[in-house]
C-alpha cells in the first residue's frame, strides 16, 4: 500500500487504523476500542487493553522460537568489548532482574529511576521494569548530582538501578559519588539503590541501602511479566522545561507498543531479525523508542554502542560498527556525520569498509542541513532519510516512510507526516497560512498512539506548555512551512526565527547557506538585540580540517552568500569563526543560551550541556568583536 492511500486510509478512519495495528500485539485483553476522549483534550488509547511491554519486546519471541535470534548486541570502544545477549538469553536475564527487585518491594506503579552509561544492563533495567508493571525514569548517566536529585523528587523512586562508572574516551566518569550527592540533596530518599559494578571503577556501596547487581539476584526467583492496563504509564522522561524544572514526560503502555512496532516496518523498512543501530543513549528519548523498545518490540537485533563518532579510535567508527555486525538501518544525528565530516571532508575511512548491509540512514535531533545529508549521501551511497520528531512524541511526526513506499527525497525537509499527525502552518493568532509561508508548526489533537498524554503530577503544565495557545492542537514549539506538495520544512525552533525591521526570517535557512561553504564543517545562526533593527543575525562557523581558505576570506564567503540568497534584508554581517560550538549531550546546539551569552542576559548553564568551558570560549570570541554590547 502506498504512502497516499495510507495516510488517506487513516484519515478516514483513524480508529480503525490503529484497532487494525494493534492485532500485531499480544494482548492479554485486547482493547474494545483504539481512542478515549471522555477527557478530552486529555486523549489516551487502548486505554481498557491489558498488555505487558517486557513479553512483547522479549518474551513472545522466545515462545515464537526465536531465542536464538541475538536481541542486543554491545559494541564499546572504549572498553574494546563485544557482546552479544540472545532473545533467550534476555529473557532469564531480565526476568531474574525483575524477581530480584520484586523481592525488595519493587511493585507495579512503583517509581525506579535508572542511571547508566550505554551497556545492555541499562536495557535490562528498563525491561525489568516493565516487566513488573513498574515505571522507569532514565536519566542520563553522568548528569550533575543537583539535576538528578530533581529527578528524584519528582519521580519519587522507591528504588535507583546505576552504574560505578561510565567511560568517555580518555577518562572514567565517576556515577557513584554523583549518586550519592544527588540522594544527599534530595528531600525523597529511595529505599534502596542497585549498583553494576564495572571492571573500569569499583564504587563504594553504602550498607543498608546498596546492593550488588549481580549479588541481590542471587537465589531469587525469577519474575513473571505482569499485565497492566493500556493506560499505565511505562515511564517517565524528563526533558528541559522553561522554568527551570524539567518536564516529566509520561508515555503509556499499549499505544507505546502499537505505535512503535508500526514504525519499524513502514518508516525504517527492517524486517524482523534484521540488525538496527540507533546511535544515541538510552538517556534520550531515541534511546528509548529505538534502542531498547521498538526494535526489540518488532523481533530485530538492537545495537547498544558505547563511544563517540570521532575519536573513538577515529572517524570510521561508524563504518567499523555497520561493517561487523551487518547493521541494516542505521540512525543518529546529524551533528555526528558533521564531526565526521570535519575529521574526514573527503569520506576517505569509508572505502577502508563494507557498508553493503546498509539500506538507509536516518538523520534527527537537530536540523539535518542539506550539506551534510548531501555528503552522507555521497560518501555511503545510499539514501539519507531526514525526519522530525521529539521527546513529546515518542516517534516520528514527519518521515519519508521507506516501508511503505519511499517518496522523492527533498534534501531539507523530513518530507510529509506519517499517519496519526495532521500537521499545520499557523500565524501568531492560530489561523492556517499558506503554503509555503513561514509559522508555528501544530498538530491537530489528538496526537497518536505513543504520544505523550500528559506530563508527570503536571496536568495543568502540560496544558499551559503545549495546548493553551493554539487551542484544538499540540504546539510542537518549532517552525516552519508546508510547501505545494505537502512536504514539511523544518526551519527553526519557534524562538529562533527572528525579526529583522519587521521581516520574520528564519535562522536555520541562513545556516543551510552557510554550510554550503566547502570550508565550513558546521555552523549555527543566532538572532541578537539591536538598536536599530530589532534583531540582526550573528552566524558562528567551524571550520572543516584542511580548509583551502583564510579564516577571513570564509568569513568574507559566508557574508557574500546569504546576501545573494537570502538577500540585503536578512542584514547578515556578523561572523565569528569558533573551533567548537556548544551542545546538549544529545548533539542539539544551544543557540538560546548562545543568544544570552551575546545579548549579556543572565541564564544558567544548561544541566544538558556537553562541555561548559565551549561557552566560555563563544564568550572570548564574542569579546573580540564588541559583545555583548554596553
Amino acid at each position: 500500500m502506498t504512502y497516499a492511500e495510507t495516510y488517506a486510509r487513516w484519515k478516514a478512519d483513524p480508529e480503525g487504523f490503529w484497532m487494525e495495528a494493534a492485532k500485531a500485539i499480544d494482548w492479554v485483553r485486547p482493547p474494545t476500542r483504539a481512542l478515549f476522549a471522555e477527557n478530552a483534550p486529555l486523549y489516551e488509547w487502548f486505554s481498557d487493553g491489558m498488555v505487558n511491554t517486557c513479553w512483547n519486546a522479549v518474551d513472545r519471541h522466545v515462545e515464537a522460537g526465536r531465542g536464538h535470534q541475538t536481541a542486543i548486541i554491545h559494541h564499546s570502544p572504549v572498553t574494546h568489548t563485544r557482546r552479544e545477549i540472545s532473545f533467550f538469553e534476555l529473557r532469564n536475564r531480565v526476568a531474574l532482574l525483575a524477581g530480584a527487585l520484586r523481592a525488595k518491594g519493587v511493585e507495579k506503579g512503583d517509581r525506579v529511576i535508572i542511571y547508566m552509561p550505554m551497556v545492555p544492563e541499562a536495557l535490562e533495567a528498563m525491561l525489568a521494569c516493565a516487566r513488573l508493571g513498574a515505571i522507569h525514569s532514565v536519566v542520563f548517566g553522568g548528569f550533575a548530582a543537583h539535576e538528578l536529585a530533581v529527578r528524584i523528587n519528582d519521580a519519587t523512586p522507591k528504588c535507583i538501578i546505576a552504574a560505578s562508572c561510565g567511560i568517555e574516551p580518555g577518562r572514567v566518569v565517576h556515577y557513584k559519588p554523583l549518586l550519592d550527592g544527588a540522594i544527599d540533596q534530595a528531600a525523597h530518599k529511595p529505599d534502596f539503590c542497585v549498583i553494576l559494578q564495572r571492571e573500569q571503577e569499583v564504587a563504594h556501596l553504602i550498607e543498608g541501602r546498596d546492593v550488588n547487581w549481580h549479588g541481590f539476584q542471587y537465589g531469587v526467583e525469577p519474575a513473571d511479566c505482569v499485565p497492566v492496563e493500556g493506560n499505565h504509564p511505562a515511564y517517565i522522561l524528563y526533558t528541559s522545561g522553561t522554568t527551570g524544572k524539567p518536564k516529566g514526560v509520561i508515555r503509556d503502555t499499549a499505544g507505546h507498543l502499537v505505535a512503535l512496532n508500526w514504525t519499524m516496518k513502514n518508516i525504517y523498512g527492517v524486517d524482523p531479525g534484521e540488525v538496527f543501530w540507533a546511535a544515541s543513549d538510552v538517556g534520550w528519548v531515541v534511546g528509548h523508542s529505538y534502542i531498547c523498545y521498538a526494535p526489540l518490540i518488532h523481533g530485530n537485533t538492537t545495537v547498544v554502542f558505547e563511544g563517540k563518532p570521532v575519536g573513538t579510535p577515529d572517524a570510521a567508527t561508524f563504518w567499523r560498527v555497520i561493517e561487523e555486525h551487518k547493521v541494516a538501518s542505521f540512525f543518529t544525528a546529524p551533528t555526528a556525520f558533521r564531526a565526521i565530516k570535519r575529521e574526514d571532508p573527503t569520506g576517505e575511512l569509508v572505502k577502508n569498509h563494507d557498508i553493503s548491509s546498509l539500506r538507509a540512514l536516518y538523520l534527527a535531533g537537530e536540523r539535518a542541513d542539506p550539506d551534510t545529508v548531501e555528503w552522507a549521501q555521497r560518501v555511503l551511497g545510499v539514501p539519507v532519510i531526514d525526519h522530525w520528531w521529539q521527546t513529546e512524541t515518542g516517534w516520528p511526526i514527519v518521515a519519508n516512510p521507506w516501508g511503505l513506499d519511499p517518496l522523492p527525497v527533498k534534501v531539507g525537509s523530513p518530507s510529509v507526516p506519517m499517519p496519526g499527525y495532521d500537521v499545520h502552518v499557523l500565524d501568531e493568532g492560530g489561523h492556517p497560512v499558506p503554503a509555503g509561508t513561514l509559522g508555528a508548526i501544530a498538530v491537530k489533537l489528538p496526537l497518536p498512539p505513543g504520544t505523550l498524554p500528559g506530563l508527570w503530577n503536571a496536568d495543568d503544565r502540560f496544558r499551559t506548555s503545549y495546548l493553551d495557545h493554539f487551542p484544538g492542537y499540540y504546539e510542537t514549539g518549532d517552525a516552519g512551512y508546508i510547501d505545494d506538495d505537502g512536504y514539511v520544512w523544518i526551519m527553526a525552533r519557534t524562538d529562533d526565527v527572528i525579526n529583522v525591521a519587521g521581516h520574520r526570517l528564519s535562522t536555520g535557512a541562513m545556516e543551510e547557506v552557510l554550510a554550503s561553504h566547502p570550508d565550513v564543517a558546521e555552523c549555527a545562526v543566532i538572532g541578537v538585540a539591536d538598536d536599530l533593527k530589532g534583531q540582526v543575525p550573528m552566524g558562528f562557523v567551524c571550520l572543516n580540517k584542511g580548509k583551502t581558505a583564510s579564516e577571513d576570506q570564509v568569513m568574507r564567503d559566508c557574508v557574500a552568500l546569504v546576501r545573494d540568497q537570502i538577500g540585503p534584508v536578512a542584514a547578515f554581517r556578523l561572523v565569528l569563526v569558533v573551533d567548537r560550538l556548544p551542545k546538549t549531550r544529545s548533539g542539539k546546539i544551544l543557540r538560546a543560551t548562545m543568544t544570552k551569552l551575546a545579548d549579556g542576559v543572565k541564564f544558567t548553564v544548561p544541566a544538558t550541556i556537553d562541555d561548559p568551558e565551549i561557552l566560555n570560549e563563544i564568550a572570548r570570541a564574542l569579546e573580540k568583536i564588541g559583545y555583548p554590547r554596553a
